[in-house]
């Protein structure tokens, strides 16, 4: 069965349909979902609101951009939902700080320990990290979506670098006297 067809029978309830398209795209939309989680299961919730939300809204898909994409948007506005009425996103007037660059050394650093201190960011700051650098959005639809200024957004982003920088550089300076 074509996407296409796929896509139209969920149009019209098959529940069939539905799990075959939860099968194929659950475990891509769980990645999407761990990024703005706090945790293992709060993604899990957040993954399930998504699919009912795909679900409820497949027919207003129009085939204009990928239906991955499409989905991937839901997952990260479920996500998102979740944050915007507990205050995480309360606009402080924070003078901008200089964007930090982060380099790393990919033998000294494993994907999972990013991700952990990825994950470890307050949820601000993960959110609009994970927003900007993984995810590609400006900082203006950051700010959008989020009900944020655009400086808050720059701010926070900032921030979450200089965090993760004096992680990684923490994380090297005991690495490296391991070695010796």
């Amino acid at each position: 069965m074509s996407l296409n067809q796929l896509i139209q029978k969920c149009s019209n309830h098959d529940t069939q349909a539905q799990s075959e398209l939860y099968q194929l795209f659950s475990s891509k939309l769980f990645s999407v979902c761990l990024k703005y989680s706090r945790n293992y299961a709060e993604a899990e919730d957040n993954l399930q609101d998504a699919f009912l939300t795909i679900f409820k809204k497949i027919s207003q898909f129009n085939n204009k951009g990928s239906f991955e994409g499409w989905l991937k948007r839901i997952a990260i506005n479920t996500a998102l939902q979740r944050y915007r009425g507990q205050g995480v996103f309360e606009i402080i007037h924070e003078d901008f700080i200089a964007d930090e660059d982060i380099e790393i050394d990919d033998e000294d650093i494993s994907l999972d320990f990013l991700l952990k201190i990825i994950q470890e960011l307050p949820d601000r700051y993960r959110l609009v990290f994970n927003m900007y650098v993984l995810d590609g959005y400006s900082h203006k639809e950051i700010a959008d979506l989020l009900r944020i200024t655009d400086g808050t957004s720059k701010s926070n982003l900032a921030r979450a670098r200089k965090i993760l920088k004096d992680k990684i550089e923490a994380y090297k300076a005991g690495f490296n006297a391991q070695s010796l």
